[in-house]
């Protein structure tokens, strides 16, 4: 903790790019995504990229190691739908902890390497826990509202088998992301908190919440403000935003967070909003300009991107950032409750 806690003090850290938009890049067919060892599964497994840690390493390796180059601090492992509970659509949920434990060391491998080469400037592995597939807040049955697709515990089960796995693989940080139900990031937040508990750990955690459209809330209701109250009951390393919006709408909404917080506050947004055929259009040198809002304004201590962001993208980010001073974090206990 004290590590990335210093360098969040000295200076505003780099978030590696979307690891889906590098992905297409390379084009794998369904004998890519299935390797030798899946060439004869019985389900299509094209398009669950979390599988290419174990049939296309490489890739994964490289993906990292172009974010690094660019001038990421902290790069995510290819972990996002690596729970139980989303490797449910492509029967693979045996091969969780396989999943989460070889992302966790295909990106060390690369964050080492890279620190080896400039000490001055350590980089971290970030643990990707994504959503889920399902909600435990809302019904998704219009005619059963009472209905609910998962639990509480099923969540919690699911979030502790995926963390201790990245624990195991050797990441520095959790970043719970991309929440759309805080009652899912509870679930998670309560595995870890059981996971340090029962090893005596620490290990920083980052959470990201995703405002979903222009009401300024998350799917399950929460506006910025709620979302930062409901999770401030754990001690966390950073919260914020990513995905959905683009740099200059999620503006207003990491306003209230960064004045409401004296925690660490992080932004990955969009490489703009999609256009029609669901691309995003929007240049590094676009982005950049958008994302200079806030650092004016002191609002961010980590900035990266989500879908549609590349390392052209966090490279034009860093050397912006880099003219910055970070915003003051870790002063005192968090404020927002």
């Amino acid at each position: 903790m004290n590590k990335i806690q210093k360098a969040l003090q000295n200076r505003i850290l780099i978030l590696d790019g979307a690891m889906g938009t590098m992905l297409q890049r390379y084009k794998f067919s369904e004998e890519d995504f299935r390797g030798e060892r899946f060439k004869d599964f019985h389900k299509s497994v094209k398009g669950n990229n979390d599988l290419l840690s174990i049939t296309q390493p490489q890739a994964i390796a490289e993906i990292h190691s172009k974010y690094f180059a660019a001038g990421a601090d902290i790069v995510e492992t290819n972990t996002f739908s690596s729970t139980t509970i989303a490797m449910a659509d492509y029967d693979m949920q045996d091969l969780v902890y396989e999943l989460n434990y070889e992302s966790a060391k295909i990106a060390k491998k690369v964050a080492e390497e890279f620190t080896a080469k400039e000490p001055h400037k350590p980089r971290f592995v970030a643990g990707a826990m994504g959503p889920t597939n399902k909600t435990a807040s809302m019904s998704p049955d219009v005619n059963d509202p009472g209905f609910r697709a998962i639990s509480f515990e099923e969540l919690r089960v699911a979030y502790k088998q995926q963390a201790e796995a990245l624990i195991d693989g050797g990441v520095d940080i959790l970043l719970v992301e991309t929440i759309f139900d805080t009652l899912n990031a509870k679930a998670a937040l309560f595995a870890i908190d059981e996971i340090k508990e029962e090893r005596n750990i620490e290990i920083p955690i980052m959470i990201s919440g995703t405002i979903t459209d222009a009401s300024g809330r998350t799917l399950s209701g929460q506006t910025a403000e709620a979302f930062l109250i409901s999770i401030s009951h754990i001690p966390l390393l950073s919260v914020g935003f990513n995905c959905a919006l683009g740099a200059k709408q999620l503006t207003p909404h990491l306003e209230v967070i960064a004045n409401r917080t004296n925690l660490a506050v992080s932004a990955y947004p969009n490489a703009g909003l999609p256009n029609a055929f669901g691309e995003y259009d929007e240049s590094p040198t676009q982005m950049a300009s958008q994302v200079k809002e806030y650092l004016d304004k002191q609002l961010v201590n980590i900035i990266g991107g989500c879908c549609g962001t590349t390392p052209e993208h966090i490279q034009a980010i860093a050397e912006i950032a880099a003219q910055y001073k970070p915003r003051p974090v870790f002063q005192s206990e968090n404020i927002a409750i």
